[in-house]
């Protein structure tokens, strides 16, 4: 008979955040298999569980997958856990769970702590659509790329970030994506958790001032043409938001390109306002 492979979900700060269940698991399965066997060790030893671990990290997923994949065929259960958090949400899980698939091998989700659930759900920001993104890439070029591939997504944003790249991260956040609501929410569950709310622009300003530390969620608003304010059907606005861009120290082309996508308008028709706005 093929084993059970199980994905189990484990506190992201606050070690009293798991479940019974997760607790029984972890406690009847015949192996964990974790990112690092000493800081599992402490939850384990925490419940006085006790274990045999084997490490699943990054770095030995495939041979590790294949052992693991092995262990179920010959009946023998595994648990796999992460860090912090859920397995397979920005941590190694898919390719045991691929090959677990592929031998027949029962998966049960054991579910637990999401750090960019919970930041979400504290954002104040809507919940009814969501993408998440994980980890915006460490490259200016490509972060920017990648935020205009998701800029129009109907969906509230929520990224993943280190500490020593969320002011840069901000700000290219405010370039692309306009001055949108956001949240930053930092070391979840822990004793030094706090959310910062506000616009991008706001936001960029405090962690320019401060030093940050501990794991971010950055949780930014949905594109809409209503997010902006300003109406259409007058002209001087446009304008004004022009030169508002401007001020920020964005180049007059590109200004106009944002300001027309604010408005919903194409930059042809957006030129032809300022141009007879000038006019006057």
């Amino acid at each position: 008979m093929i084993g059970t492979l199980y994905l189990v979900a484990t506190p992201i700060g606050n070690l009293q955040d798991i479940s019974f269940r997760a607790l029984e698991t972890l406690k009847t399965v015949d192996v964990i298999a974790c990112e690092d066997t000493r800081h599992t060790q402490k939850l384990l030893n925490h419940y006085s569980i006790k274990n045999r671990l084997v490490s699943y990290h990054a770095h030995n997923e495939t041979q590790r997958a294949a052992e693991l994949a092995e262990m179920l065929k010959t009946g023998k259960s595994v648990a796999v856990v992460s860090d912090a958090g859920t397995p397979a949400i920005c941590d190694p899980s898919f390719r045991i769970v691929e090959l677990a698939q592929e031998i027949g091998a029962r998966v049960v989700p054991i579910p637990g702590a999401v750090a960019f659930v919970n930041a979400l759900i504290v954002s104040g920001l809507p919940t009814d659509s969501v993408f998440f993104g994980g980890f915006l890439p460490s490259k200016k070029s490509e972060r920017i790329c990648r935020l205009e591939e998701v800029k129009e997504i109907p969906a509230t944003l929520v990224f993943y970030e280190t500490p020593h790249r969320i002011e840069k991260s901000l700000g290219d956040c405010l370039e692309i994506l306009g001055n949108r609501k956001a949240a930053v929410a930092r070391e979840l569950t822990k004793l030094h958790e706090e959310t910062i709310r506000g616009s991008l622009q706001d936001l960029v300003g405090i962690f320019a001032a401060k030093p940050t530390k501990g794991e971010i969620v950055l949780v930014i608003e949905q594109f809409r043409v209503s997010n902006f304010k300003f109406q259409i059907s007058d002209d001087q606005t446009l304008t004004a938001r022009i030169g508002e861009l401007e001020k920020e120290g964005v180049d007059h082309k590109t200004a106009l390109k944002k300001a027309a996508k604010e408005f919903g308008l194409s930059k042809s028709e957006a030129y032809r306002i300022v141009q007879s706005q000038k006019a006057k």
